[in-house]
């Protein structure tokens, strides 16, 4: 054996040469290396193993001139604020420091370095940038490993800060450069490799049997024997006799040469074997780790153990553990109280029963020697697209939009995911029914979309969709609009995958697309359904643009959104305007996107000023834009557009036939050219309220017949709703409400960037109470919606009245109305926070139901792009 320095010159090799990368976090991942690389040496193999695990760890298990030690860290894994608390802010600012600020310095040191030992292998457990460097270098890797740090991460980014996203999915991409996983049992997710081979338990072998180590200690079989195994224990613990029953005897692992223990605790040496020490024990106190677990397991040893928090490998491996009936959880606090007997006691009368094979690092050691000297275990795939796109949050414009209003959209956190992978018919690998069918047709391999939905469970639809892609055709063309509906239409359960198919069914027919290879899709939703915040638009462009992303297209996403649109409104049958899949398309984090809705022309990115902040809180009745409630306000706006042309017709040819005669200086050519304009009205909020209180609103009947309508008006030109003869339309608080929407959301525009004061704050919060009074006279208000708005009202007012700083100043309805979320507006500070909890709790005593809070913002679609998982591998010469 030999140790190398960073840097230091390598020994000459024989056989196949392995670099085996191991990650920093804890000695787990470092106890199981040596359990595969053992295997790999006795092959007769030169492993050169990139470690910051103290030496004994491989030493006293591997005595070989095979072995090769290089002192580096390349991750730093999860911070522990304590033996018992991981530091998720600490973690992501450690791993930027070890791997991302000198991200460049690292692979141009290790690709010089992997080329210099002359590397025919590159094993990661689990360090990302090993995995690049070694794609970097022209070598196949491998990681082995049963859990990934893009994983581990992301929920740390979601809990302590955006600026840290980038991390993520730099990981998830030097990921996509392994070749595949060999995947340990008690596994986490882990989305970022394609190909998986799983293994048994990775566990290191015994040296000593039971009696023999029992005999060593001097401990006889009588006594019950626990083994403290924390590798570091709780800061300030101090363990005392009384916390073992009177026949125990505690071994106590990872214990300070200063630490005084009790008669009845054992010092351990540092670099004591502790598999002989796991398996001659009776029971193991601990946390969980894959180490202790696989151990446990293997030698059949129950396991007390205490949760970790913000430790995300845990509940797979608890899982494991109970599963096996070897575990017994211990709260905290009586580990650290003493109050240990009642667990000890439970732990010995449980019958471990893992039966599985622990001869994990034996079957991963001729898998890696396997694909070092050529074979391929790898599918032939082609690359994953994922892109993202949030919902929104509806601030001002709501359903003014199809009327051509100004809109204030802000992209929400949530967002729904896809990945597409393209896959040629031959190799695209069928679900059993989709095999059948296409044998039944006796056609051969044709292009098959199969689409898997994750949380379909939580809603009544089905799991999976598939088609045939050739459904979407009509002999040499696309199938019509109205057919794909009635399609979609066919099984309840199935018609969700209206919005994500029917991308592809809009991209062949405005685009003249034609898609010869199967298509595969995840689809992973985050927004939650029926709350009104564009669950749907976050779907449909999100898949439109993970598919074209794989298929090399370019398209604007001010484009990508209108061909949404037409998803919507033409396939799924929703009247839906365009703001929804605008916002989620083109939306930028903590901004709101201004929009004329003209059809969709795009003003500027407006910033939240950072004294203001906004909330949505979701009222527990269901939204829908295909309700009728929504659509029928739709058709009664369309319907009062039609009158106002019709009037302003009426008065423009009389104004004419009265100025016969009349010299020009005498005629009102302003308000001729005003009437010319309006009897021509292409949206209705190009009309300014004081025209229309001037002229048109007290004409306007409050309501009229479908039948009488159509008798007098022929039609109503509105394209994606239809005018039921027999139903009777509201028709002036329809059209009021967008002709001064537009008006107020202009106004609240031009406050936000005014100077900041209480008055600033107050006039914004008048103008979404408005709107959503608005709303109510539409017939859109709900009483979910309208007890939080009250609400609202209730905490602004008693704030006044007692004198102190204004917190939430003004609420609205958003989106299509009808149920769904309410906006609150407010100063960005603690108190308005916690505020905005005391409200989710009163309307949870009224009404029984806990209401979704939404809050923070994130990147549309258009700015987050695509991740590419690819593997690109160049061979050696």
């Amino acid at each position: 054996m030999r140790i190398e320095d960073n840097g230091g010159e390598c020994a000459s090799i024989k056989h196949i040469v392995f670099a085996y990368y191991v990650t920093g976090h804890g000695f787990g991942h470092a106890t199981r290396v040596v359990e595969v690389v053992r295997n790999l040496i006795a092959a007769g193999h030169d492993v050169h193993v990139v470690t910051g695990a103290p030496d004994f760890v491989f030493t006293s298990e591997i005595q070989s001139p095979r072995l090769f030690l290089r002192r580096l860290v390349l991750d730093c894994g999860a911070v522990q604020a304590d033996a018992l608390t991981v530091d998720r802010l600490a973690s992501l600012q450690k791993y930027s420091e070890t791997a991302v600020q000198p991200r460049d310095s690292i692979l141009a040191t290790e690709v010089v370095w992997l080329n210099s030992i002359k590397a025919d292998l590159v094993v990661s457990d689990v360090v990302p940038v090993a995995c690049r460097a070694a794609a970097e270098a022209g070598i196949r890797s491998v990681c082995v490993t049963n859990f990934s740090w893009d994983f581990i991460y992301a929920e740390y980014v979601m809990a302590a800060g955006y600026h840290h996203r980038s991390i993520v999915w730099q990981i998830a991409e030097d990921y996509s450069h392994c070749e595949f996983l060999i995947r340990l049992p008690g596994y986490c997710p882990m989305p970022a490799f394609r190909d998986v081979i799983d293994v048994p338990l990775v566990v290191r072998r015994l040296h000593k049997s039971r009696k023999e180590v029992r005999k060593e200690l001097g401990i006889g079989e009588d006594v019950k024997l626990v083994i403290l195994n924390f590798g570091g224990q709780p800061a300030g613990w101090k363990l005392k006799e009384e916390y073992l029953p009177s026949d125990w005897l505690c071994l106590v692992c990872g214990a300070s040469d200063t630490q005084d223990l009790p008669p009845n605790f054992v010092k351990l040496p540092k670099d004591a074997y502790t598999p002989d020490l796991i398996a001659a024990s009776d029971c193991m106190l601990g946390k969980i780790g894959y180490g202790t677990v696989s151990e446990a397991l293997a030698y059949k040893l129950p396991f007390v153990f205490v949760r970790r928090d913000y430790f995300n490998e845990e509940p797979f491996l608890r899982n494991m553990l109970e599963f096996y009936q070897s575990g017994v959880e211990m709260i905290r606090r009586d580990l650290l109280t003493g109050h240990w007997k009642p667990y000890l006691e439970r732990a010995i009368s449980l019958k471990p029963c893992y039966e599985g094979g622990i001869n994990g690092g034996e079957v991963a050691a001729h898998i890696l020697q396997e694909t070092a000297i050529g074979k391929n275990y790898a599918s032939d795939k082609e690359d994953i697209f994922v892109t993202r796109a949030p919902g929104r949050l509806d601030v001002m414009g709501g359903i003014a939009d199809y009327s051509g209003s100004l809109v204030l959209q802000m992209p929400i956190k949530e967002a729904c995911h896809v990945a597409v992978q393209r896959n040629h018919p031959s190799k695209h690998r069928l679900w059993k029914h989709a095999l059948a069918r296409q044998n039944a047709k006796g056609q051969g391999p044709m292009p098959v979309l199969q689409i898997v939905s994750y949380g379909s469970e939580l809603s009544n639809r089905g799991p999976t969709f598939d088609m045939d892609l050739s459904d979407f055709m009509e002999g040499d063309q696309p199938i019509s609009y109205e057919k794909a509906k009635k399609y979609f239409a066919q099984d309840p359960s199935q018609k969700w995958a209206a919005y994500v198919a029917g991308t592809i069914l809009v991209l062949m027919k405005e685009l003249g697309l034609r898609f010869e290879d199967s298509i595969s899709m995840l689809v992973s939703s985050a927004v939650p359904e029926g709350k009104g915040v564009s669950s749907s638009a976050s779907v449909e462009v999100a898949s439109m643009s993970a598919i074209a992303a794989a298929h090399g297209l370019s398209i604007s996403p001010r484009d990508l959104s209108l061909l949404c649109q037409k998803v919507e409104n033409h396939i799924v049958g929703a009247p839906c305007g365009v703001m929804d899949q605008m916002t989620s398309a083109c939306g930028e984090a903590n901004k709101l996107l201004a929009m004329v809705c003209q059809p969709a022309e795009i003003i500027g990115l407006v910033a939240i000023p950072s004294h203001i902040r906004f909330w949505g809180i979701d009222s527990g009745i269901r939204h829908s834009v295909g309700g009728a409630d929504y659509g029928s306000v739709r058709i009664g706006a369309f319907m009062g557009r039609k009158m106002i042309k019709a009037i302003a017709s009426t008065r423009l040819s009389q104004s004419l036939s009265t100025a016969n005669g009349v010299s020009p200086d005498e005629l009102d050519n302003d308000g001729l050219e005003l009437l010319e304009i309006e009897a021509s009205l292409d949206y209705l909020c190009n009309l300014s309220p004081h025209r229309y209180e001037a002229l048109y609103g007290k004409l306007l009947p409050k309501s009229m017949l479908g039948e009488t309508f159509l008798e007098k008006y022929t039609d109503h030109g509105d394209t994606v709703t239809v005018i039921d003869k027999k139903r009777t339309y509201g028709v002036i608080a329809a059209t009021k409400h967008p002709v001064y929407e537009n008006f107020r959301v202009k106004a609240f525009k031009a406050l936000l960037t005014s100077e900041s004061s209480d008055e600033q704050l107050t006039a914004l919060g008048e103008l979404l109470y408005q709107c959503h009074y608005s709303y109510s006279a539409c017939g859109l208000g709900s009483d979910g919606t309208e007890r939080l708005v009250q609400l609202v009202q209730e905490m602004q007012h008693d704030k006044v009245s007692r004198g102190e700083d204004g917190t939430l100043y003004g609420a609205k309805i958003t989106g299509g109305g009808s149920g769904g979320t309410v906006c609150v507006i407010g100063r960005n500070s603690l108190r308005s926070s916690q505020h905005i909890l005391d409200i989710q709790q009163r309307y949870k005593s009224a009404t029984g139901y806990l209401p979704f809070i939404f809050e923070g913002s994130s990147p549309g679609a258009g700015k987050f792009g695509y991740l590419r998982i690819r593997r690109r591998i160049t061979p050696k010469s």
